[in-house]
């Protein structure tokens, strides 16, 4: 299973030639997870959160870019969980036209779970384990 989400560019998302800029595009794939996760009860503060992890880093994040998105507008970002082990999981990622037919980048980006008073990773919860199966390759 997978996700896909539209996401906004926004004029000041642009560089000088009015294209995308080259770090905004993980800002949109960041938005798109985000807003998921909080659809789905996430909260960075534990008293609000369905969840009991709330703690997570991105420890990768790599991208290839295709074909420039041009002008603001409202792309689509379509994920995944490529894998989820014990502490982190890998979400691979496509961001595409609004029709979808292009693909202007695709990459991979890995989360840790970090217990945050050692600010090591920890395992898991099963809540969120069982919440990421809708992400599932």
């Amino acid at each position: 299973m997978s996700h896909t989400r539209p996401v906004q560019v926004h004029f000041d998302d642009l560089d000088a030639m009015g294209l995308l800029h080259n770090a905004h595009y993980s800002v949109l794939v960041e938005r798109a997870i985000t807003a998921f996760w909080t659809e789905q009860g996430w909260h960075f503060d534990p008293a609000r959160s369905r969840f009991k992890d709330v703690f997570f880093a991105v420890r990768e994040f790599t991208i290839t870019y295709h074909v420039p998105i041009m002008g603001v507008g409202e792309p689509l970002v379509h994920f995944w969980i490529e894998r989820m082990g014990n502490t982190s999981g890998v979400y691979g990622f496509r961001v595409l036209s609004p029709d979808g037919e292009t693909v202007h980048a695709e990459g991979r980006r890995v989360n840790v779970n970090i217990d945050p008073s050692t600010l090591r990773p920890t395992p898991f919860s099963p809540e969120i384990r069982d919440a990421a199966q809708v992400l599932a390759a």
